[in-house]
């Protein structure tokens, strides 16, 4: 490893936005590594930009050209690539705040220097929403401690909208290697499993209270739009049963209490999220792949099956009936007015 941190960007025809992504990680310094996964894009100019960027940056940049492989297999290539101590991905439509990626290198330059680099930072994120311009910042102040490093032991509750998402962690690099990582191509929403899977390997964090990453939001062809996400409902199925299979939740929860209830409540919102997408596709296909899911989820585990349906986030989306199922969205559609978070 001889770089502090690996920023990875996939780039998918991303010429109309990712300048803006790669001129604030430049602003690391040269200790820091940008690989630019082109994911081999066709339309637009990404794959000029990108080799733009690595013949002026040639000690920072580094431009990857691969077939398409969807979002993952860019998270996949730049973790093969990486030679950087620590790992954070950035897609082509986001950016890093300057300041707080300065405290966060700080923080990070500090752990390296010390012989005690934890394997996960964890900073806040901001909603930046393009069809009204307004912000909603994402913190975690009332689940981890501050100023300190600090074990699973040691955290608190999350709300139901301060899960853990790609955009607030940095991992270390060994770690994610040593998980076995590898995200599946060709499919969206594998960020949920970038931010579970390797969740039990890490031992030691430290949370640094800075609004570091800016969340592009409200596109109309954004993978997380409603109505793109019905048309792509069966990866965010595929996805989930991935992170069925991942764990057992019963013996996380034996060697780390709260990790395992943390782990529970997001798988929770994972079934929810499936849930409430194949009732919104409500074809009598998409409502069979509902029942197999949750089915499925029976067979690994009765018990969590029983809890996740009927007692946590996820039991309303199990209204039975055909009311019950227009309720079911009318009450989802009213949390994301709320919460903002598509």
């Amino acid at each position: 490893m001889d770089k502090l941190i690996t920023f990875a960007v996939p780039c998918y025809n991303s010429a109309a936005y990712m300048e803006h992504c790669v001129d604030t990680l430049l602003q690391g310094g040269d200790d820091i590594e940008i690989i630019l996964v082109d994911d081999g894009s066709t339309k637009d100019d990404t794959p000029a930009i990108c080799d733009r960027y690595a013949q002026e940056h040639p000690d920072i940049v580094r431009a990857i050209h691969q077939e398409n492989g969807g979002h993952g297999e860019g998270v996949n290539c730049g973790l093969r690539n990486a030679r950087g101590v620590y790992y954070k991905v950035v897609d082509s439509d986001d950016w890093l705040d300057v300041p707080s990626l300065h405290k966060a290198l700080d923080k990070l330059r500090q752990f390296v220097r010390d012989g005690k680099a934890v394997d996960m930072l964890i900073c806040n994120y901001v909603y930046e929403h393009v069809e009204d311009h307004t912000q909603r910042v994402m913190h975690y102040r009332n689940v981890f401690p501050r100023n300190r490093v600090f074990g699973w032991e040691q955290i608190g509750r999350f709300r139901p909208s301060q899960y853990l998402l790609m955009h607030s962690v940095i991992y270390r690099t060994q770690l994610l290697r040593d998980c076995g990582l590898e995200l599946p191509k060709h499919t969206f929403y594998v960020d949920n499993i970038f931010v579970y899977q390797p969740l039990p390997w890490v031992k030691n964090m430290y949370y640094l209270d800075v609004d570091l990453y800016r969340y592009f939001i409200g596109r109309a062809d954004q993978s997380v739009n409603e109505k793109v996400m019905v048309t792509r409902v069966d990866q965010q199925v595929r996805v989930t049963y991935l992170m069925i299979d991942s764990h057992d939740l019963r013996q996380v929860s034996v060697q780390h209490k709260k990790l395992g209830r943390y782990m529970f409540n997001y798988l929770s919102m994972m079934m929810a999220i499936s849930s409430i997408f194949l009732t919104i596709a409500n074809t009598p296909e998409a409502l069979g792949k509902k029942t197999q899911l949750w089915e499925y989820l029976r067979t690994v585990d009765s018990g969590i099956y029983h809890k996740m349906k009927y007692r946590a986030v996820s039991a309303f989306t199990n209204f039975p009936g055909y009311q019950g199922r227009k309720l079911s969205v009318r009450l989802y559609r009213l949390v994301r007015k709320i919460y903002k978070f598509n």
